[in-house]
């Protein structure tokens, strides 16, 4: 049996897996879906950054002793879950990145986006400073989002690459992704699998049958 380690895109917690990850269970996985720090109920953004939430995933992994991971991220996940595999690759067999961000050493979420993504990220942290509203178009349950983690630059050593199975997911339907460079970068990389859905971001709602089979077959 595998475990399975999920972490969800910005302003979502660890329920958005909900649905996949009864089925996991079901399927007698071991399945540990993250609600990172500043996005549980009432929690604050104030002092969150994206080395907050790498630490928060590696010291999952490190307290549970957990190896042969199956490490996935959705959308700005995918700076976590790299940053994660970078500390600890020897825990990790597969990384999933699902329609997510796969950064170089000094990128950010920032560097990487534009346009409506930077209207969003800065226009929507007015209320506090620290954190950004969701979209109206997110799950009910969306919370705002710590903007640090959008704008601080990971630090990788390379250690990631060591990883021994690294997948793409990309959702081709999404508009105006700011994942299509990613997608473009990667498709022709030999050292990475990658497939495209035609569907839009949320690969939970959209194509849940095709997500609890990439799941599978990464383990």
């Amino acid at each position: 049996m595998a475990t399975y380690v999920l972490v969800p895109g910005a302003c979502h917690g660890g329920w958005w897996y909900d649905p996949i990850a009864a089925e996991l269970r079901a399927a007698g996985h071991t399945v540990h879906a993250v609600t990172l720090s500043g996005l549980g109920p009432q929690e604050s953004a104030a002092g969150i950054n994206l080395d907050t939430h790498i630490d928060d995933v590696v010291r999952l992994l490190e307290s549970e002793d957990l190896r042969e991971v199956v490490l996935c991220g959705h959308s700005y996940a995918g700076m976590v879950i790299t940053g994660a595999a970078d500390r600890a690759p020897e825990r990790i067999a597969t990384l999933l990145h699902v329609d997510a961000f796969a950064p170089e050493d000094g990128e950010s979420v920032w560097s990487l986006t534009s346009g409506f993504w930077h209207d969003w990220y800065a226009g929507g942290a007015g209320e506090d400073g620290f954190a950004f509203a969701p979209l109206p178009v997110l799950d009910e349950r969306a919370v705002p989002h710590p903007l640090a983690t959008i704008t601080q630059q990971i630090r990788l050593t390379g250690a990631h690459r060591r990883v021994p199975r690294r997948e793409y997911v990309y959702c081709a339907a999404f508009e105006n992704s700011p994942l299509t460079a990613t997608y473009e970068r990667l498709k022709d990389d030999p050292t990475w699998h990658v497939r495209a859905l035609p569907i839009g971001h949320n690969i939970v709602r959209e194509a849940f049958d095709d997500f609890r089979k990439i799941l599978l077959d990464a383990a």
